[in-house]
């Protein structure tokens, strides 16, 4: 699979788990091969079966409207899934049919190598930050095996309780200052002053040469008690594990 296309042909040829059997179509994803930001959510719906896209549905209306917010169409972005084929009436995908698939999404990773990597809710969360609750670690970046990894609650919590569509749209609004950081930050030559100081162009407040990127992206006063840091962008610790949600679906 060298390409992206060619990740869609054998996804929507495979017979690996017993999920093929009940789809309409097959949903690899989609998005420019270029794409600096990739959104990964959980498994296609009922819309996303019957059209073979990613986020089509009512979490997909909300997500475009996300993305407006921020300046950007979802033509700009590429949005797949855990799993790539509709698990029986929107069941929460098991860990035998992530398995299966994970060979796709990682190849899609492999050969889109973005700047960003948004996971909405918390099964792709939990693909790279197990044994953590996505209330937990929503909208805080890590850096895990060289890729940057921003959690964010999936658009369908949003849709069904207030208090999380609040949430995700507080969210949301820091991923344009946080590309921007990544940006210059990948670019060879950049220099630590560099990044400095275009990052301390999203303070509200004199700059702190010792201020961390969370203290320059968060809304205005607040405090916080992350160590300072030279580099903007660091591996995180790992936060005491908890037990994941039981069985209530997305978030």
């Amino acid at each position: 699979m060298d390409t992206l296309a060619e990740v869609a042909r054998v996804v929507n040829g495979c017979t690996d788990c017993h999920l093929h059997a009940g789809r309409t179509n097959a949903v690899p994803g989609e998005g420019p091969d270029a794409a600096e930001l990739l959104f990964i959510g959980e498994g296609p719906g009922f819309h996303e079966d019957r059209q073979g896209r990613p986020f089509v549905g009512p979490a997909g209306n909300f997500l475009e409207d996300l993305l407006q917010s921020i300046g950007m169409t979802r033509e700009q972005v590429y949005i797949a899934n855990m799993v790539k084929c509709r698990p029986p009436d929107n069941r929460d995908p098991v860990p035998s049919e992530i398995s299966a698939c994970s060979k796709y999404l990682d190849r899609q990773i492999e050969l889109l190598n973005p700047l960003l990597i948004i996971t909405l809710g918390r099964f792709s969360t939990a693909r790279f930050i197990p044994g953590q609750s996505i209330s937990r670690v929503r909208g805080r970046l890590r850096r895990v095996s060289g890729r940057h990894i921003f959690p964010i609650m999936h658009p369908a919590a949003g849709l069904r309780r207030q208090e999380m569509r609040v949430a995700i749209e507080e969210d949301f609004a820091k991923i344009p200052g946080l590309l921007d950081v990544l940006r210059i930050q990948s670019e060879p030559a950049s220099e630590d002053h560099q990044i400095r100081e275009t990052a301390s162009s999203f303070e509200a407040s004199p700059p702190e040469p010792t201020r961390s990127l969370w203290d320059m992206l968060g809304p205005p006063g607040q405090a916080h008690a992350t160590p300072p840091s030279h580099d903007p962008v660091v591996d995180q610790p790992e936060e005491p594990n908890e037990p994941l949600p039981g069985q209530q679906r997305l978030f």
